[in-house]
Parts: C-alpha cells; sequence; structure tokens
C-alpha cells in the first residue's frame, strides 16, 4: 500500500496556529502561535524522528519546532499577503518549487513585526520536495544566525507545503557575480560575502549536533541590502557524524562542479565535502566563472581544473583574476584567497582546512587597502583666480588647453585672436617647470613671448597675473617678459610649436602616466 504525504500528516495543523505538546500532563491546548525557546532546549535532529506512524512524526515534529519561534500560516493568509501568488510577485523558481514575494504585519497575525517575505511553495511531485520540506522544517526551525536564512513560519494543509522566509533584496550571488547585465561586484564585496558564507558553514559544523549542509553553491548563498550572505536551502542538510563516526553514508546528492570528489565516489559525507564546495564557490568569485560552463573551450569548462594549478603561483594568478574587476583588487589578498582556495579544493580531504580556519584567514582580507586607484582625468582650472590648485606638483593640461595649444603653433589667425582677449576672460595654456633651485616655475606664453610665476606669488587687486622671474622680487607691478636661459627664443618657440622646455616635457608625460 502506498503511503502519502498527506495520510503521514493527517494530523498536521489545520490552518489556527495552535498545537498540543505530547509532553503536556493536561488537555488543555496552547493558543500560543509562537513558542519560546528554553534553555534546557535541545535541537532534534532528522535522525531523532521516527516514521512508523502518522500520529507519532506529528508528535515528533511538534516536539522539534516546541523550541522554536515559528508561526504556522495557513494558506488562505499566505494567498492574501502574496496576492493570489500573482505574478508580479514572482520571484523565482528552484528545485523546491515557486517563490513569491509578499508582506505580513500585524493584521495578518497579532505580533508580527511588518517585514517583507518570500514566500516557498512546493512542487507536489514526488516524495523527495516532502522530505526536504520536512528538513528545512526541523534544521531552519531551530538553528538560528546572523549567516543563515530566517525561516519565519510554515504552512502545512491538506498536501499544501509552504515555507515563509525573511526577504533578502539583493538576490543569490549566483545573480549577481553572472547576471548577464548586473554590475560587477567589487573586491571588498566578494570579500565580504565570502566570509559570511564561510561564518555560516563554520557555524553548522560546530554546532554541538554538527549539521552538514551538503548544496553550498552561489544559488544558495542569499544577500541582504547590504550584501550580508545568508545561507538558504536546506532541503538536502543532514546530521553530521557523531561520537567515533568519521562520517555519514549517504545517497550521492548535490550539484555538479561543487560537490568534492571523495563524496561522489564513495557516498561518504563529511564536513570537509562543505569545505570543498566552499573551495569552489571562492573560486568563482576570484575568477568571475562558473564551476560548470560549456560555452568555454573544453579545457576551461572545469573550473577547478583550469584554475587550481595556478592558485599557488603569483606571478599567474593574474591571468585567471575576473577581468571585470580591471584590477581594482588587493593583490596580496588575491594571493592569500588563492592559496586558501587551493587548500580548500584538495584531493585529499585531510588537508583541507576547517570553516573555522577559513573564517580567521578571510576575515582580514576585508580590510587589505593595497587596492590600486583606478584610471582617472585629473583637470587643473586655468582660471587665474585660483591660485591654489598651482600647488599640484605638477600640471596636466585639458584636452581643450591641448588643442589651443596645438592650434597657436599652426595658426597665426589664432594668435592674433588671442591678443585681442582680456587677460582675466582668456585661459592661456600652461605648464610647470623645475628651475636649477628646485623652484617651481609656471610658464605661459602670450604675443610670442614666454612669462614665468611662481605658483605662490599673489595675484594684484586689478585681476592681472604679475608676471615676473622666479629669482626677481616684485617691482612695483611692472610685467617683465624674460626668457628662461634653458628655453628656446621666442621665434623658436612658435616655429616648434612647443611651450616649455625639454625638462618641462619630460614632467608632464610623467605626471600623466600615473
Amino acid at each position: 500500500m502506498k503511503i502519502t504525504w498527506k495520510s503521514i500528516f493527517s494530523s498536521c495543523y489545520q490552518g489556527e496556529g495552535e498545537y498540543t505538546s505530547p509532553k503536556a500532563t493536561t488537555k488543555e491546548t496552547s493558543t500560543k502561535v509562537v513558542a519560546t525557546k528554553t534553555s534546557s532546549f535541545n535541537r532534534i535532529s532528522l535522525t531523532d524522528l521516527s516514521f512508523p506512524s502518522a500520529t507519532t512524526l506529528s508528535e515528533d515534529l511538534s516536539i522539534s519546532l516546541a523550541g522554536s519561534n515559528l508561526y504556522v500560516f495557513t494558506l488562505a493568509e499566505l494567498k492574501i499577503i502574496t496576492q493570489g501568488f500573482s505574478s508580479s510577485n514572482f520571484l523565482g523558481e528552484g528545485g523546491f518549487g515557486p517563490v513569491h514575494k509578499g508582506f505580513i504585519d500585524d493584521k495578518v497575525r497579532a505580533g508580527l513585526e511588518p517585514q517583507p517575505v518570500a514566500v516557498k511553495l512546493l512542487d507536489l511531485d514526488g516524495t523527495q520536495g516532502h522530505r526536504e520540506w520536512l528538513t528545512e522544517v526541523v534544521f531552519l526551525g531551530q538553528l538560528r544566525h546572523q549567516h543563515l536564512v530566517k525561516l519565519i513560519g510554515y504552512c502545512c494543509e491538506e498536501e499544501h507545503r509552504l515555507l515563509v522566509y525573511e526577504y533578502l533584496p539583493r538576490g543569490s550571488l549566483e545573480n549577481q557575480l553572472f547576471k548577464r547585465y548586473s554590475t560587477s561586484l567589487p573586491w571588498s564585496t566578494r570579500m565580504k560575502i565570502a566570509v559570511g558564507a564561510a561564518k555560516g558553514l563554520a557555524f553548522l559544523h560546530d554546532a554541538k549536533k554538527p549539521v552538514i549542509y551538503r548544496d553550498f553553491k552561489g544559488s544558495n548563498i542569499l544577500l541582504d541590502s547590504d550584501y550580508n550572505a545568508k545561507l538558504s536551502d536546506f532541503g538536502l542538510a543532514k546530521d553530521g557524524p557523531e561520537g567515533d563516526d568519521t562520517h555519514v553514508s549517504t545517497r550521492v546528492m548535490g550539484t555538479q562542479g561543487y560537490a568534492a570528489p571523495e563524496y561522489i565516489m564513495t557516498g561518504h559525507l563529511t564536513a570537509m565535502s562543505d569545505v570543498y564546495s566552499f573551495g569552489v564557490v571562492l573560486l568563482e568569485l576570484l575568477t568571475g566563472r562558473r564551476s560548470v560552463d560549456k560555452v568555454r573551450p573544453p579545457r576551461e569548462q572545469n573550473l577547478v581544473e583550469w584554475a587550481r594549478p595556478v592558485l599557488n603561483d603569483a606571478r599567474k594568478l593574474s591571468r585567471i583574476m575576473d577581468p571585470r574587476l580591471e584590477g581594482q583588487y588587493s593583490e596580496m589578498g588575491a594571493r592569500k584567497a588563492a592559496a586558501l582556495a587551493y587548500q580548500c579544493l584538495s584531493h585529499r580531504p585531510r588537508n583541507r582546512p576547517t570553516m573555522s580556519t577559513v573564517v580567521n584567514t578571510l576575515e582580514p582580507l576585508k580590510d587589505f587597502d593595497d587596492i590600486p586607484i583606478g584610471p582617472f582625468v585629473y583637470t587643473v582650472p586655468t582660471d587665474v583666480s585660483n591660485n591654489e590648485v598651482q600647488k599640484e606638483s605638477a600640471t596636466i593640461e585639458t584636452p581643450k588647453e591641448r588643442k589651443r595649444e596645438s592650434s597657436s603653433s599652426s595658426t597665426s589667425t589664432h594668435h592674433h585672436h588671442r591678443r585681442n582677449q582680456d587677460v582675466n576672460n582668456s585661459p592661456k595654456p600652461k605648464h610647470l617647470i623645475i628651475d636649477n633651485n628646485n623652484n617651481e616655475v609656471l610658464v605661459h606664453k602670450k604675443d610670442g613671448e614666454e612669462y614665468y610665476d611662481t605658483p605662490k606669488e599673489k595675484k594684484r587687486e586689478n585681476g592681472h597675473r604679475h608676471r615676473s622671474h622666479h629669482h626677481h622680487h616684485r617691482h612695483n607691478g611692472h610685467k617683465h617678459p624674460l626668457k628662461s636661459p634653458k628655453t628656446k627664443s621666442s621665434n623658436e618657440g612658435q616655429q616648434s610649436g612647443s611651450h616649455s622646455s625639454p625638462d618641462t616635457s619630460s614632467i608632464t608625460s610623467e605626471s600623466q602616466g600615473n
């Protein structure tokens, strides 16, 4: 006789948010929707649940939820908060089933904190889905950590199985990292996500009753508005080995490209299996590539096989770094992260670090500040009323200034036009040179003559610049057209189209190169 999930859960909650504790000494029914944790509460593992009868299973589930803070929603309530599971609230669909966005508050249920939620509806095809639903309720109903997604409640009504989670607006790491039109994640954000996910796994592995996540991948790492990572989808999670046991033997399940090789070959599951999967995701964060990508050339389709040989070679590491980072990452941090990924991806489980070690290694990388400054255009204003900008160590000309300079050497009419312009209203090209006494001298040209000013000189009140050689003092406000002993004559300057000495051009090109 085939046992249906409905018969197993025949005594499941009928939507009123009430449950009866099987340990109660009286027949009184609890009317509280939320059970409060007690200090003596011990987590119930899946192995503690038995399946001999519908009544026993229902009681076991009630016991496991007795120490949780879960709400039991009705199907009608979930239809209201998702607007009838409308397409406008549809967020996506995974192996478990479709996910819709909703909003809960105290109007739905007294005491509910107003917040957006994600409602996951179980696809009723197959018994494995029902078991995964139960696994999610048992694990996330009892485990609480800042890097695990929060399960707010569930619905168990007739054959409908739904889960209600906190809503995480940034979606999954997979979408953020690989979505075609998404902005590339900065280096610091990638490290923040890696640290958060590592802390989530470390919490599971170091628990009194260890948990093996078994399906660690980018699509199961959700991000809040501040890019804090949270592990979701515990449908494949397993209780880890306890006592003298070294592993858990189980049917091989997971996602291609992330599962540890020894798990695939033997079915032996350990915490080191999760460490390997973490190494794959860390490699995705470094390279910007998927674990398996059939679109790439054959030798590059498997990310681990392609990238792992390079991870310990600092000279070649830049070849596999995500090109969308455009070099804007900490080289020291990248080397340390790559070395850690190399260890996590070891074919020998005993050579892999624990997740606690991974956290301790990654956390300092978030604060590495040896990230090169990206290319930028720096423009020095040519308004003579602003002398403060002349204190820069070198002058970078604006494109318009370079155009004027080039035109001045080839068009005599342009020189004539400039002679008729007022000094205050017509910016002139200028260069900064260093004289023999290491003084900064500002060079500009007018009417075929070169004039030299020191940038720190004050202007006269009438707005005209006081031109003087840097070796001379102010002299009654008169302008003195002078020629630098190291520069060409004014006629030679016009013929060559140059406004500066050879020393000046080398300084300018050096400053632009930086």
